[in-house]
């Protein structure tokens, strides 16, 4: 894939994008970064929407910041994803202090894929700490990545 356009997420200070694509089995993540964590929100919608954490989003909860967003492929399997960037997180020191230790929030949502590639492999915690691994400022892949 080339790179994306003007007016691109990455365009704005602070904010890295990183992808690890599956091209054998037709599945992937990325993962959206605010170095500095963000203030987030969100709308789900659908008729089986597959979220993690969204809900740490309502306004009146403890939480007021983000480490990252994960979108991935692979269904609800592929929430699993975020297990790894909050892997990747925590080796980096970000998250919400806790103690002597940090607990990185990471919402995710996925899509259904498992017709495109493979049905049987799916976007794993593996997946989302290598696309961690791949973060970049802008220009970035878009589209099938």
């Amino acid at each position: 894939m080339k790179p994306g356009p003007l007016n691109a997420i990455t365009d704005v200070p602070g904010i890295q994008v990183g992808h690890f694509t599956d091209l054998d089995n037709l599945t992937g993540v990325t993962v959206i970064f605010p170095q500095n964590g963000a203030v987030a929100g969100v709308d789900v919608r659908g008729s089986a929407p597959g979220t993690r954490e969204t809900d740490l989003l309502n306004p009146v909860n403890l939480v007021e910041q983000v480490q990252a967003v994960v979108l991935s492929g692979g269904s609800a399997y592929g929430l699993e994803a975020a297990a790894g960037v909050m892997r990747w997180l925590e080796e980096q020191g970000k998250g919400y202090p806790v103690g002597n230790a940090v607990v990185p929030i990471v919402p995710a949502a996925v899509i259904f894929d498992l017709l495109v590639g493979s049905p049987t492999v799916r976007p794993s915690a593996l997946y989302g700490y290598q696309a961690a691994q791949n973060l970049k400022g802008g220009p970035v892949e878009q589209g099938v990545v």
